[in-house]
């Protein structure tokens, strides 16, 4: 369990640090296959569920597992209703019967061809509205056999889109730390869990991965040298650099919306406390003076402000400040410990943990109205990160007596778990949109 005190809540990376051997290993490439995919389950239904058809695609054998993509993403947002489209026989040039599936309940249509030329494939899909008797989209694409699966993702993002209004995040990727019995790994991963690629592994402690707004580089704490030492990693080459090594902890990076900055936290003066630096190192600054522990900063959307967990009222609580320095303000006010703030993309909801009744789970503040509302059961759930378009969020849990990362839906009414084999997973970060 988390507990914040100098000793506890940030002792506990000491504590990570001292329960693991020693050595480094980094992917030569810059990623390496992961052995263990992660496992999804899904529980509830959205509020608003749209009855949509994904018929087989026609072509190539390949084709069969696209439209399996496509109808497994829409699942998971808990948003979409799947209707039957056996015996479709549909391809991307068919003329499509709106009123008849209307009449099979489907009030959207999707349905395209795969096309196979040697080792290349041509994606074509469309969608229509059988309500109002219209296309909504169509889109092609080209790729070899291995990248179907993304470009599945693609057009899946494209449906969402389309029918909601709100930009698909299935083709997006997320970070997070794998403890096996061997050490731990830092791995990246599609949306869905498919696809887990390893960055990084040691035999000492890695946490608080942080994708900077571009997604091609990630920053995170790491212990291989018997400290805390906070490193950036680009990920298409595995090259990667320290940005802060200073006495004590170095802990908690956060990128800035521009990826020039992060904020970092220090105790080279003897306690927490927030600083910003540039990625490479350069131009430390420190923002504020606290007596006690300042912490988990993260910057608001518009690059102005950092949100952050701070005792300094007495316990736990999450405070706002301006990230050049200033007065801080508190914006955490139900409960006695609510830490490791997140900030929405559009800067208008805060999710952090929060302990109640001696449960740790995610709480969602509305920041105008300051309304809360609790998302996830617990008992012990950890490190929020939000999706890149806001809908949804990304948390590691205990379930069942096992590690799993798990999403809730921002309404708390959807939620999925992604469950692995072999180690416990923690410390997940959902990645950026990147094109």
């Amino acid at each position: 369990m988390t507990v914040f005190t100098a000793s506890g809540f940030i002792g506990r990376l000491w504590r990570r640090a001292a329960s693991a051997g020693l050595g480094l290993a980094l992917a030569a490439a810059g990623a390496t296959a992961a052995h263990a995919q992660l496992r999804v389950d899904i529980s509830g239904v959205g509020a608003t569920q749209y009855p949509i058809a994904i018929a087989d695609f026609a072509g190539a054998i390949s084709a069969t597992s696209v439209p399996e993509v496509i109808r497994a993403d829409l699942t998971r947002s808990g948003q979409f209703r799947l209707i039957s489209a056996s015996g479709a026989g549909l391809d991307v040039q068919s003329k499509i019967d709106y009123g008849t599936w209307q009449a099979r309940g489907a009030d959207y249509l999707a349905y395209g061809t795969v096309a196979q030329n040697g080792s290349q494939y041509t994606i074509s899909y469309r969608l229509v509205d059988n309500v109002r008797k219209a296309e909504l989209d169509q889109a092609t694409y080209s790729g070899t056999e291995a990248e179907l699966r993304r470009i599945s993702h693609r057009i899946a993002d494209r449906i969402y889109e389309k029918i909601t209004g709100v930009r698909g995040v299935f083709s997006t990727r997320i970070a997070y730390v794998l403890q096996t019995s061997n050490g731990y790994e830092l791995q990246i991963a599609d949306a869905d869990g498919q696809n887990p690629q390893v960055m990084l592994r040691s035999k000492q402690s890695i946490i608080s991965p942080a994708w900077s707004p571009d997604g091609s580089r990630l920053a995170y704490v790491s212990f291989e040298s018997g400290k805390s030492v906070i490193y950036v990693q680009t990920l298409a080459t595995g090259q990667r650099q320290p940005v802060a090594n200073y006495k004590g902890n170095n802990s908690a990076p956060a990128w800035s919306p521009d990826g020039h900055r992060m904020a970092i936290v220090l105790s080279r003066d003897g306690i927490s406390q927030i600083y910003t630096i540039n990625t490479d190192g350069s131009d430390l600054r420190r923002v504020m003076r606290s007596p006690l522990i300042d912490t988990e900063p993260r910057f608001t959307p518009d690059g102005q402000s950092l949100v952050f967990t701070s005792d300094r009222g007495g316990s736990p609580q999450i405070y706002k400040v301006p990230a050049g320095g200033g007065d801080a303000q508190r914006l955490t006010f139900s409960g006695s410990y609510n830490i490791s703030p997140r900030i929405s993309p559009d800067g208008q909801q805060l999710v952090y943990v929060t302990r109640r009744n001696g449960a740790f789970r995610i709480a969602s503040l509305a920041l105008n109205s300051g309304s809360e509302q609790i998302l996830t059961d617990g008992p012990d759930d950890q490190s929020p990160s939000y999706a890149p378009n806001g809908m949804q969020v990304l948390y590691s849990a205990i379930q069942n007596g096992r590690s799993v990362l798990a999403v809730t839906s921002i309404d708390g009414r959807v939620r999925q778990t992604l469950s692995v084999l072999n180690g416990k997973v923690r410390e997940p970060a959902w990645g950026p949109f990147t094109d």
